[in-house]
C-alpha cells in the first residue's frame, strides 16, 4: 500500500509538470548527457522569473485543482503581459520579467490543498517569538536579535532559497567529481554539496542552510539536508503567494530534493520538507519546473551597504518611544 501512495503521489506531480503551459514534454525515455566521469549532466543556469506568478500556497478558490483551465490561462498571460509593460524603461533587468505563463495553481503540491500547513501549538508559540520587520505590530527594534536573518541579509535559508521571488531568481549548477555546486543569485550564496558518500558532520554543527548530502539514483540527483540552524523561517515575504513572512522553522527540519532531466532544456524539480514539531501536516512538497536559460545574466547582490536600514530601524524605534505623540 505505501509503495502505491507513493507511486500515485509520483504520478500527480508529473501529470502536473506535464500540464504546464509552455514546458517542453518530457521526453520519452529521456537520456541526459553525461559529465566526463559519468554523471547526468545538470549544469547550466535555471532560472525560476518563470515561477513569479505562480504562489506558494494555492488560493483558496481553487480547491484541490493543481492547474489553471485554458480560460484562466489566457487570464493569466494578460496579465502578465500587463506586469511586462509596467517595467519597459524601467531601471529593472529584462530577466526580472518572464514570457513563460504557468498552469500551475501553487509551488505546494502537497497536501492536495496546496495551502501551507497549520501550525502546532508549539509552533505557534515559536511563532509568537520570532521578530523582523516585517512582523505586523512590532515597533521595538534595539538590537540585532530583533531582526531577522534575511533583514540583515544574511540568508534567505531554506527551503526559501530554492523559492521564486519577484527579482534575483538566478540558480546555476555546477558541478565536478564528487560534487555539485548550487549558486544562488539572490543573497550570493553558495550550496556545496558532496555527492561522494562523505557522512554529515555532526548534528551540533548547526548551518543556516544546513548540511546537505547527494547521491544519484538513476538519473535523478537526490540531496538530503539536515543540521540547521533553526534561524530561518520556512516562508519568507519575498516569496509570491507566501502565507506570511514568519513561519518558524526548528533545527529538526529535514529537506529532501531531487533533480530530475527529462528533457534538453527541462529539470523536474520537488522539495519535501519536513518539520514535525511545527507543522501539524508534519510536512509539505513543493514541486515546480526548471528550464535552461544560460543567456540569464546573474547580477551581484549587495544589499544594503553597512546594514544602514537596521541602525535606521534602531534610531528610529528608540527616538519614537522616547519622544511619544500625544494622543489627539
Amino acid at each position: 500500500m505505501i509503495k502505491r501512495i507513493l507511486a500515485l503521489g509520483g504520478i500527480s506531480i508529473a501529470i502536473a509538470f506535464a500540464q504546464n503551459s509552455g514546458a517542453q514534454s518530457s521526453v520519452a525515455n529521456y537520456t541526459p548527457p553525461m559529465t566526463p566521469w559519468g554523471e547526468p549532466d545538470l549544469q547550466g543556469i535555471w532560472p525560476l522569473n518563470h515561477l513569479i506568478a505562480v504562489p506558494l500556497q494555492r488560493p483558496p478558490q481553487y480547491g484541490t485543482k493543481a492547474n489553471l483551465t485554458d480560460d484562466e490561462l489566457a487570464k493569466a498571460q494578460t496579465s502578465l503581459e500587463s506586469r511586462n509593460r509596467r517595467f519597459e524603461g524601467a531601471a529593472i533587468p529584462v530577466a526580472d520579467t518572464s514570457k513563460r505563463v504557468m498552469r500551475q495553481t501553487s509551488l505546494i503540491v502537497d497536501p492536495p490543498n496546496g495551502r501551507f500547513p497549520e501550525l502546532t501549538e508549539y509552533g505557534k508559540k515559536l511563532q509568537a517569538e520570532m521578530k523582523s520587520s516585517y512582523k505586523p505590530g512590532q515597533t521595538v527594534f534595539d538590537a540585532i536579535e530583533d531582526f531577522s536573518a534575511w533583514d540583515r541579509c544574511i540568508t534567505r535559508g531554506m527551503p526559501v532559497s530554492m523559492e521564486p521571488r519577484n527579482y534575483n531568481n538566478g540558480i546555476r549548477i555546477m558541478q565536478s567529481p564528487g560534487y555539485v555546486v548550487i549558486l544562488l543569485e539572490m543573497a550570493h550564496e553558495a550550496r556545496i554539496i558532496p555527492t561522494n558518500g562523505m557522512p554529515l558532520l555532526d548534528s551540533q554543527i548547526q548551518q543556516w542552510l544546513g548540511e546537505s548530502r547527494g547521491h544519484w539514483e538513476g538519473n535523478t540527483l537526490v540531496v538530503e539536508t539536515a543540521n540547521f540552524n533553526g534561524l530561518v523561517g520556512h516562508t519568507s515575504a519575498g516569496v509570491p503567494g507566501s502565507p506570511g513572512p514568519l513561519q518558524p522553522e526548528t533545527p529538526d527540519v529535514k529537506i529532501t530534493e531531487r533533480f530530475k532531466r527529462v528533457a534538453p532544456d527541462t529539470i523536474e524539480f520537488t522539495m519535501k520538507i519536513e518539520d514535525p514539531t511545527v507543522l501539524a501536516t508534519g510536512s509539505y512538497t513543493v514541486a515546480y519546473p526548471m528550464y535552461l536559460d544560460n543567456k540569464y545574466e546573474m547580477y551581484e547582490y549587495a544589499c544594503h551597504e553597512g546594514n544602514t536600514a537596521v541602525r535606521n530601524y534602531i534610531e528610529t524605534s528608540r527616538f519614537e518611544r522616547t519622544h511619544p505623540k500625544e494622543k489627539k
